[in-house]
């Protein structure tokens, strides 16, 4: 068995409780961000991961053999149709995630197959315990160490077919004579609302936008859309490690009748060209961690996909300070607007 000291917490309190997967047909899905479904796969009869991050999806895809593994945002099913005999989820923090999981993934389990789930306390996994109740008549905390604890439970209530329709969540934007109908799904950045960063950021972009752009961190697709409807010459790609927000992407492209190249890329691993503009609201978190890794190499990294004279343009929280990392990278910016929150940056190639 692999040393604990490369296991997350939750993944550390799984392997006292091992016993659980021996021999069973499993269905793991949720923040996977380590390697112990390697180990996992070994204790199954059978596995399958569903990944929700596409970084730890793409470093685990090979090694996890004869295991079924699927970066999607709605399950099918197993092809045979064999049903699961436990349901692992690791724990995200938005409950509207949980909830959309637990719906997607429950109709492909055996009647009284396991649930668990796992996380830490930060995420608020003493609280889901309620997020059960429509599938099972009671759930225990059966164990508890490293700030993170396990809740398991049977399923014993019936569950209906999941309809991804019914979990989209639209609102309307209406910016700058620009009005988009954006959709969004559970576990996408500002789920169902316009965050304020992108907002100062769609208030102080150029007036003249063509060629070719990259959207990096498309969340639901707002700013792509955006700019396509106000810049008819612009070409688009949007990229984004989480699969919610590239399926909310490409809803919501669809719904405003837009087209754009939308894939799955850890910053630029799966890029390819280079742009005339790069366009980005940064993440800097990574589940319930702040994390500044991608939004650092995204900056390190970008003078190399712009074409001459092309155009950087990021928002930021105030108090992240990426002004060093620009000016290590493009010798000067320029601070296009700010407010008591956010700043735009921008630089030329």
């Amino acid at each position: 068995m692999a040393s604990n000291q490369i296991y997350s917490n939750p993944s550390q309190v799984l392997q006292r409780n091992e016993s659980l997967f021996s021999g069973k047909s499993i269905l793991v899905a949720g923040n996977i961000d380590d390697n112990y479904p390697i180990h996992l796969q070994t204790i199954a009869s059978s596995s399958c991961f569903c990944f929700n991050d596409y970084r730890y999806y793409h470093q685990l895809e090979g090694q996890l053999g004869s295991s079924e593994v699927h970066f999607t945002a709605d399950y099918k099913g197993r092809d045979d149709q064999e049903k699961f005999d436990l349901l692992l989820i690791y724990i995200p923090k938005a409950k509207t995630e949980i909830e959309y999981l637990l719906a997607n993934l429950t109709p492909h389990l055996k009647q009284n197959a396991d649930i668990v789930l796992v996380g830490e306390k930060k995420c608020g996994i003493k609280s889901v315990a309620s997020l059960l109740t429509p599938y099972a008549e009671n759930s225990n905390a059966i164990d508890s160490a490293r700030h993170c604890s396990i809740i398991y439970a049977q399923l014993t209530k019936p569950v209906a077919t999941f309809d991804q329709q019914q979990w989209i969540k639209d609102y309307q934007l209406n910016i700058n004579d620009v009005s988009l109908t954006i959709r969004s799904l559970p576990g996408v950045f500002s789920f169902g609302e316009l965050d304020k960063g992108s907002e100062l950021l769609l208030n102080n972009l150029p007036d003249q936008l063509s060629g070719d752009g990259l959207d990096f961190g498309c969340g639901a697709g707002v700013l792509s859309c955006y700019l396509l409807k106000k810049h008819p010459k612009l070409s688009l790609d949007l990229i984004d490690v989480n699969v919610y927000a590239l399926a909310s992407a490409k809803l919501t492209l669809e719904k405003n009748n837009l087209h754009a190249n939308v894939f799955a890329s850890d910053v630029f691993s799966n890029v390819s060209k280079e742009y005339d503009v790069l366009l980005s609201n940064p993440p800097f978190h990574s589940g319930q961690k702040t994390n500044y890794d991608a939004a650092e190499t995204f900056i390190n990294q970008s003078i190399k996909f712009l074409k001459k004279k092309g155009k950087l343009t990021i928002v930021a929280n105030k108090f992240l300070r990426y002004e060093p990392l620009l000016t290590l990278t493009y010798k000067k910016f320029i601070e296009n607007a700010q407010n008591n929150k956010f700043k735009v940056l921008s630089c030329l190639k």
